[in-house]
């Protein structure tokens, strides 16, 4: 059974407050000596590294589409194992999903799946009495929701939240929090969203403990506390990474490089223990840092990131871009992911790169978003022909050719197209995936490590 005290922090829209909110509670309840379980609706890698800074624990996805509905309370299980309460951020507008399909990977339906009930973030800046009626719209839209209560965000001053509660006084939703309109705390973005932490350091450390204070100071926590602990139990399993079977007794474990470090930081923590399971030594390494390989590698996973930002300082680590470049030219497993796929190619905006694709990249002006569909055109470490996974694109950059003479993917939606590259032992793509849901991609490409 699934025990945790949990909500759920959703917003009517994009823009509302959610994360300054979520990442504050989370702050707030892990300074009271609290065990707080992070969690994240969606493919968004960057928000979880605040979540994780503000809780001490990895910052986990809720994926619905990529995952399966299924999936969601087995693994909020296994993240949220020996917590006292976990805390939810939702994605977009409360209802808002993968277009096109309904509820699906909405907050709406993860709340529902787990039972959370909802606290609603109010961006209450141009509204008064306006607020009940917005209010009770979102509540009443899905009977299966239960939304908890409100937290008031940008209010303007005494007067403005007078109004404000006398309004939702009528709603019957209790005011959970009021938080003053204020310079907005130092979280900066770019073209993918806010930067990420591993490159903010000592600041994000100080945005987090800003969001912390902002919530603590305007929010009753006792009552969201109370709230969360209303939450009933699931009858669900925790998912565990055991699913990929378990390296043999005897033998050595083989090494499987992970790149980290600022310019490489998109990776779902259950990458890392399926490959754990699978039977591997899973070694970070930091392309801007690092000059060699880890000792032994057999394998090599390069995630998504922003190699865009960082591409004079990748360029000029040439010892380590030779390096991955001999690893790759000899056969051994590399499975690349969007920044990976770029660090593959032969140059990105002009600065050469390490070579093992014939391809080039560059930014872009155009934003390429949204879930995917894809079968795995032919075999490779990663994948077997006619594997198929459900994915998610999320770039600035384009790289001519997209496609490799035997392509990595078939896109079934939104539109047929072939994408990637496979050669050699190299599975290279922008498509984005979360291997909980098929765990026997984390098996097969250890076996062909552990095969070297």
């Amino acid at each position: 059974m699934v025990s945790a005290p949990r909500l759920v922090i959703a917003a009517p829209a994009s823009n509302s407050g959610k994360t300054t909110v979520a990442t504050g509670l989370m702050a707030a309840f892990a300074a009271r000596g609290l065990a707080v379980s992070p969690h994240k609706v969606g493919p968004d890698y960057i928000d979880p590294g605040y979540h994780s800074l503000a809780t001490g624990r990895p910052g986990r996805n809720l994926d619905a589409y990529m995952c399966g509905p299924e999936l969601i309370a087995p693994l909020f299980a296994h993240g949220s194992a020996g917590c006292e309460l976990a805390v939810v951020e939702g994605v977009m507008g409360l209802y808002d999903g993968a277009s096109g399909q309904g509820e699906l990977a909405s907050t709406a339906q993860v709340a529902k799946l787990l039972k959370a009930p909802v606290v609603l973030v109010v961006d209450a800046s141009s509204q008064s009495r306006s607020v009940a009626a917005l209010v009770h719209g979102f509540a009443s839209w899905d009977p299966q929701v239960r939304i908890g209560g409100v937290i008031l965000n940008k209010v303007a001053s005494d007067r403005h939240e007078a109004l404000l509660r006398d309004a939702l006084d009528e709603s019957g939703l209790p005011v959970l929090g009021v938080i003053r309109r204020a310079p907005q705390v130092a979280t900066p973005s770019r073209h993918l969203g806010l930067v990420p932490v591993a490159e903010r350091q000592g600041d994000a450390v100080d945005a987090v403990r800003a969001m912390g204070e902002r919530v603590r100071a305007g929010c009753d926590l006792e009552a969201l506390l109370a709230l969360a602990r209303t939450a009933p139990a699931l009858p669900d399993e925790p998912w565990t990474p055991a699913y990929a079977p378990t390296a043999p007794a005897q033998g050595p474990r083989p090494v499987v490089a992970v790149a980290g470090g600022a310019a490489f930081t998109f990776a779902y923590a259950e990458h890392a223990e399926l490959l754990t399971a699978a039977g591997a030594e899973v070694v970070v390494f930091d392309p801007l840092r690092d000059e060699k390989l880890p000792t032994g590698t057999a394998g090599l996973v390069i995630g998504g990131g922003f190699p865009e930002m960082y591409a004079p300082e990748l360029s000029a680590n040439e010892p380590l871009r030779r390096a991955v470049t001999e690893l790759a030219l000899s056969g051994a497993p590399v499975a690349a992911e969007c920044a990976g796929l770029l660090y593959l190619a032969r140059e990105l905006d002009g600065k050469p790169m390490c070579g093992v694709l014939d391809a080039e990249a560059r930014m872009s002006e155009r934003l390429t978003l949204g879930y995917r569909q894809a079968v795995a055109v032919s075999d490779s470490p990663l994948a077997a022909a006619g594997t198929r996974l459900r994915g998610h694109e999320f770039h600035r950059t384009v790289l001519e050719p997209g496609a490799g003479p035997v392509p990595a993917w078939g896109m079934h939606q939104p539109e047929r197209r072939v994408e990637g590259y496979v050669q050699r032992g190299v599975h290279a793509s922008y498509l984005h995936t979360h291997w909980a849901a098929s765990p026997e991609v984390a098996r097969r490409f250890v076996e062909h490590c552990r095969a070297r």
